[in-house]
């Protein structure tokens, strides 16, 4: 068993002021996107440095607006019914991927609408950069000691605050490994020839959707919702199948009548 590290969730205090390490690791991510992106778009002559600044813009209000909503519909909804105040509480933790990724889906399709650009044109272009802020955000998880495993006796097992005695699966680290690590390479490493439209878009939610869906089965189930059926479906995997199979789709569409060939650089 490893000691899980008690990191203080408070990063800075500056008298009444808090901030949080969950929100910096946003803005961490955030960050990096932007920097990627406007490292790759010196060999992109369809994008301009404005552009990228403007899609991190849109990205970040998806991302936020999106992930909370999902969060308190998906997974909270009877306490947003009888607190609606708790859907601004975000420092207190409770992000959804997938409500942030139809968040940002959204935004894409407004900023695509903006400058003139195909909806996929924009997202096979951010999709390489969103696990950077899978990393860091599951890193935010794994700090505020929340979403942890399932009780485990791996040696590198942990007993987290608020998840009782026994020691469990570290399952925050699991999906900043594979959803941000190995995510990020796989698509930066695709992505960095040139491929149809369509998948890059797919490969991301193709190899997503297999990822949450494999670590879920660690991943303690959150208490007020439990396994939806056949005693091991999460709600993870209920809204991560949908992204297999509209991977998939798109991948199949993608090589089956590809549109012109992008590059990344």
């Amino acid at each position: 068993m490893i000691a899980y590290p008690n990191i203080d969730p408070v990063a800075i205090q500056l008298g009444p002021l808090k901030v949080h390490w969950y929100g910096l690791m946003y803005v961490i991510g955030f960050l990096g996107a932007w920097v990627l992106a406007r490292w790759r778009i010196k060999r992109l002559p369809d994008w301009t440095p404005e552009q990228v600044d403007d899609l991190i813009f849109f990205g970040a209000l998806g991302v936020i607006l999106g992930g909370r909503i999902g969060y308190m519909l998906f997974y909270n909804l009877p306490t947003l019914v009888s607190d609606p105040v708790s859907f601004f509480k975000v420092w207190e933790g409770g992000m959804s991927f997938h409500g942030g990724l139809i968040g940002v889906l959204t935004a894409m399709w407004l900023f695509g609408r903006k400058h003139q650009k195909r909806f996929f044109e924009v997202t096979d272009f951010i999709a390489p950069f969103v696990p950077i802020g899978l990393f860091t955000g599951r890193l935010g998880n794994f700090i505020n000691g929340e979403l942890w495993g399932k009780v485990s006796d791996v040696p590198w097992a942990m007993i987290f605050p608020g998840g009782g005695p026994l020691p469990r699966h570290p399952s925050q680290l699991y999906e900043a490994f594979l959803e941000g690590i190995v995510l990020f390479l796989a698509l930066w490493v695709f992505s960095s020839k040139p491929r149809p439209e369509k998948a890059v878009s797919g490969l991301f939610l193709f190899l997503y959707g297999v990822f949450r869906f494999a670590i879920e089965f660690v991943r303690e189930p959150d208490a007020h919702i439990g396994y939806l059926a056949f005693g091991w479906l999460t709600m993870g995997q209920l809204l991560s199948f949908p992204m297999i199979l509209a991977g998939s789709i798109l991948l199949l569409l993608a090589y089956r009548r590809p549109a012109p060939l992008h590059s990344q650089g």
